[in-house]
Parts: structure tokens; C-alpha cells; sequence
């Protein structure tokens, strides 16, 4: 007998259109090749160079405030609660060993005898009048007297050391608060640089702005390009740094950041990008690495914030989309389309390919008719007549000689 066997269903997987489909290899190919560059420089400005190997740690100690100053957090409060622990524990350490050697706590209940510091009775006293004294409290209770010169100049000592320690650990603190690094924080730079047509000359560009209302005095832009390169001489030369310029000779890298600004690099025989086309980029294992410094308005202090971009990052083609729009009586900047992009026509050669094509668009106009002549060579016509055209200046010289010729002629005759 036939029985009916139920086939199991087929589950399809949803067919992708023919555009997506080949975009998705693509793709995944610059996902993957975006995770291995390793970048020089991270998006949020940290440098990404590990120092090892540092024999000469003395150093550090030379410039202990700068050291202190560059710590982290946590191991800075900790420094800085520590310092004043020892401090008081050693100086409430001194008092009662004063108190000890004296025999003033051995006349506690003494009402006859003149102890160094009255109501000292233990050690806890003495870390509590150490306190007193370093602070500069003064509660009254624990008084130093005058029968005690031992206690009078170590008295002078620790105020002295107190207020160096003091003007030290408070003034490490201020300097870690009052640091600019998180001004740059609201200094922004555009997620990816693009390349472009500007003026009819191919442009790499990038856009910066500025969060916050209170502006950044002088401030400029700096591009570096890390590339490894190989010079002639076979020496490779790691990471290798080559200035970009973004308006160095005209004064266009000193901005006025009010709003967000498009920093335009052109692509000259002087420019590193000189010779790289659309799909030698996609090649290059390079790095952009721009600089924006200035000073905050409302300290004075010197602020500095860094991005980069790598070769994935730098988008051929493609413009920024305007962010500033002008509203009733002031302008608006929108940052919600500051990182937008939108694709544009952009020929796909190089600057170098490009200059030389708009040569060769001129030529004609000017010496390639003569080229052609000169390549063919003249009819025997045209050379006669061009032999039988000549200049005023060659027929005029050539009058003169005949006339010469004639005087010197008529001089023989007469001789003779």
C-alpha cells in the first residue's frame, strides 16, 4: 500500500536585489580591511603609541608635578589623600614623642607640672594636634606653652612644611581640573573627509565646528599624512609624517570657528594625493591625521583636539551637505546633517591624469598645427614661397650689402 509521506517545507532565504547583491562582497571587504588598519591616531583624538622599554624612569621623577599631573584620577586623589595622611601622622608622631621623652605623660593628672603641649595625653591627641596645627584650626583646647623650645621649633617646622605641601597637592589639583582636554571634547570634526571637484581642481576636504557658544581665540588646523614609504637608498622608514597643506600660505588654516567650517586641501604637483586616483586609494594604507588648536576663551589656556582618517574613511566623489541656514534675523547651524554626505560628479583619475588631460584639451590652440607641419613636412610650393617671405629687417640688410659691394667696387675702378 502507498502511503502519502509528508515532505518537509522548503525555507528560502530572501533574494537580495542584483545592486545589493553586488555591493555586499564590497562591502564586507572594506569592513574587514577598515579592522585591520591600524590607526596612528583614534577617531576621539588618543594616540594610539605604547612607550616600552623606558630604562631612564628617573626622569619622571625630575618633573614630579608634570607626573603627578598626568596620573590618572583615582591614583591622583589617592596621592593626594595619602601626602596628608603621612604628614599628619608623622608630625602627630614628633609631638608625642616630645610628650614621651619629657615625662609629660607620666604628669597627666599633675596639676603642678608644665607639659610641652597641655591636654596631650596619647598618641590620638597627638595626631589630633598635628591636624590642628597643620590646618590651622585652633580649637583651644590643646595649646603648645612656653616651657617647651623643642616643641616651639618643631611648631615652625611644621607649619612651614604644611604650607609647602599645600601649595603643592592644591595647586596639582587645580592644574588636573582646570586642563582643557575636555574643552576638545566639544570640538567636533566630520566623520569622513571627502574628495571632490572645487574650482575645477580635484580637493580633499574635511569639515570642523565647535559646540559650544564661547568661541576658541586663534585657532588653526594642521594635516599630517602617515604613510610608510621606502626611500631610494632602500631605507624604509616606518609612519613616515608629510605636511598637508590647508591654507598655510594663504592664512586659510587660521579659522574663525563660529560655525562649522569645510577645510579644503588642494590637490596639486606639491600635494601627496598628487599621483593617487580613485582605485589606488582604495589600496593605499594611509592615514589623514588633522590637528585643531587654539585658546579657550574663558581660561586663556591652550586647547588641542585631534581626529584621523584612514583610507576607508576618505569617501572619492562625495560633498558635504550645507548645515547653515539663515532664520528671521540670525543664521542657525544645523548638527544633525553635520556628518552628511551626498554623492557628486567627480572624475575618477588622479590630479596628475587630470592636469594632463586639460593640457592636451589645449594643445591645439597653440602649437599643434605647427607640430603636424613640421612632422609632414611643407609642399615645394609653400617652401619656395616661404623661401621669397621674408622680413623687412633681413631686406633692408641685404640692400645695404649690395650697396657696399657696389661703393667698394666703384673705389677698385678708380684705382686703376
Amino acid at each position: 500500500m502507498e502511503q502519502d509521506v509528508e515532505s518537509p517545507a522548503l525555507i528560502r532565504k530572501p533574494k537580495l536585489p542584483k545592486q545589493a547583491r553586488e555591493d555586499l562582497p564590497k562591502q564586507l571587504a572594506e569592513m574587514d580591511r577598515a579592522k585591520r588598519i591600524q590607526r596612528y591616531v583614534q577617531k576621539d583624538g588618543k594616540c594610539n603609541v605604547h612607550h616600552g622599554n623606558v630604562r631612564e624612569t628617573y626622569r619622571y621623577l625630575t618633573d614630579i608635578f608634570t607626573t603627578l599631573v598626568d596620573l590618572k584620577w583615582r591614583f591622583n586623589l589617592f596621592i593626594f589623600v595619602l601626602v596628608y595622611t603621612v604628614t599628619w601622622l608623622f608630625f602627630g608622631f614628633m609631638w608625642w614623642l616630645i610628650a614621651y621623652l619629657r615625662g609629660d605623660l607620666d604628669h597627666i593628672a599633675d596639676n603642678q607640672w608644665t607639659p610641652c603641649v597641655n591636654n596631650l595625653n596619647g598618641f590620638v591627641s597627638a595626631f589630633l594636634f598635628s591636624i590642628e596645627t597643620e590646618t590651622t584650626i585652633g580649637y583651644g583646647y590643646r595649646v603648645i606653652t612656653d616651657k617647651c623650645p623643642e616643641g616651639i621649633v618643631l611648631l615652625l617646622v611644621q607649619s612651614v612644611l604644611g604650607s609647602i605641601v599645600n601649595a603643592f597637592m592644591v595647586g596639582c589639583m587645580f592644574v588636573k581640573i582646570s586642563q582643557p582636554k575636555k574643552r576638545a571634547e566639544t570640538l567636533v570634526f566630520s566623520t569622513n573627509a571627502v574628495i571632490s571637484m572645487r574650482d575645477g581642481r580635484l580637493c580633499l576636504m574635511f569639515r570642523v565646528g565647535d559646540l559650544r557658544n564661547s568661541h576658541i581665540v586663534e585657532a588653526s588646523i594642521r594635516a599630517k599624512l602617515i604613510k610608510s614609504k621606502q626611500t631610494k637608498e632602500g631605507e624604509f622608514i616606518p609612519l613616515n609624517q608629510t605636511d598637508i597643506n590647508v591654507g598655510y600660505n594663504t592664512g586659510d588654516d587660521r579659522l574663525f570657528l563660529v560655525s562649522p567650517l569645510i577645510i579644503c586641501h588642494e590637490i596639486n604637483q606639491h600635494s601627496p594625493f598628487w599621483e593617487i586616483s580613485q582605485a589606488h586609494l582604495a589600496k593605499e594604507e594611509l592615514e589623514i591625521v588633522v590637528i585643531l588648536e587654539g585658546m579657550v576663551e574663558a581660561t586663556g589656556m591652550t586647547c588641542q583636539a585631534r581626529s584621523s582618517y584612514v583610507s576607508s574613511e576618505i569617501k572619492w566623489g562625495y560633498r558635504f551637505t550645507p548645515v547653515l541656514t539663515l532664520e528671521d534675523g540670525f543664521y542657525e547651524v544645523d548638527y544633525n546633517s553635520f556628518h552628511d554626505i551626498y554623492e557628486t560628479d567627480t572624475p575618477a583619475c588622479s590630479a596628475r591624469e587630470l592636469a594632463d588631460m586639460a593640457n592636451r584639451a589645449r594643445l591645439p590652440l597653440t602649437w599643434s598645427l605647427a607640430s603636424k607641419l613640421s612632422q609632414q613636412g611643407l609642399p615645394e610650393s609653400e617652401q619656395e614661397g616661404q623661401e621669397t617671405r621674408t622680413s623687412p629687417d633681413s631686406q633692408a640688410k641685404s640692400r645695404q650689402t649690395e650697396r657696399n659691394g657696389d661703393i667698394a667696387n666703384i673705389e677698385s675702378e678708380s684705382k686703376v
